[in-house]
């Protein structure tokens, strides 16, 4: 049963609101660095380690904030992790409770169809690129989409604003050059 946009956009403000309060504001793109980390220190055990005043790598990426990050790929069961982790399997329990990945590559939106086809494996494409762009430029902007737009905006910060006005910019005129035709 698909659940309503207003009780679903009232259900993500207040995990929002929780999270902040609770713990820190929401952005996990910087956990994708941190599991890259992880692996390059599996193969190569130099790359990251403890010194007296805490943690240092060989990467100047991990290297900065004070070790911040270097101290994340030796320690990743952290917040940040565990919740990029649980956002996977929260995804995952979403498509078995809808009826598998069987159902949902048959549940190709009557808006997709009418533009671009049947194919599931086109449509993963183009999400998969358009996702790809999105944390790309949010990155080099020096955050990432949740913590931009989401946290960003709910926290005041121009930056915030100023991201979803230009991903919002972006995405309309695209639409409506991608979906010519109507469902």
């Amino acid at each position: 049963m698909p659940l309503n946009w207003k009780t679903g956009g009232l259900l993500l403000g207040l995990v929002f609101f929780l999270a902040v309060m609770l713990v820190k504001p929401i952005g996990v793109s910087t956990q994708f660095v941190i599991l890259d980390g992880i692996i390059a220190d599996a193969v190569n055990p130099d790359l990251v380690t403890k010194t007296d005043d805490g943690y240092t790598s060989t990467n100047a990426y991990l290297a900065k904030s004070n070790g911040k990050y270097a101290k994340s790929v030796s320690n990743p069961l952290n917040y940040s992790f565990v919740f990029v982790i649980a956002m996977a399997v929260g995804g995952f329990l979403s498509v078995m409770a809808r009826g598998g990945l069987s159902q949902a590559e048959r549940s190709v939106p009557a808006l997709w169809r009418a533009n671009f086809g049947d194919s599931p494996v086109k449509r993963y494409a183009a999400a998969f690129l358009g996702g790809f762009i999105v944390l790309y430029g949010a990155r080099l902007a020096g955050g990432c989409t949740s913590g931009h737009m989401m946290s960003g905006m709910m926290q005041t910060s121009m930056s915030g604003y100023i991201f979803a006005l230009g991903a919002f910019g972006a995405a309309v005129p695209v639409s409506l050059i991608l979906f010519k035709k109507e469902a």
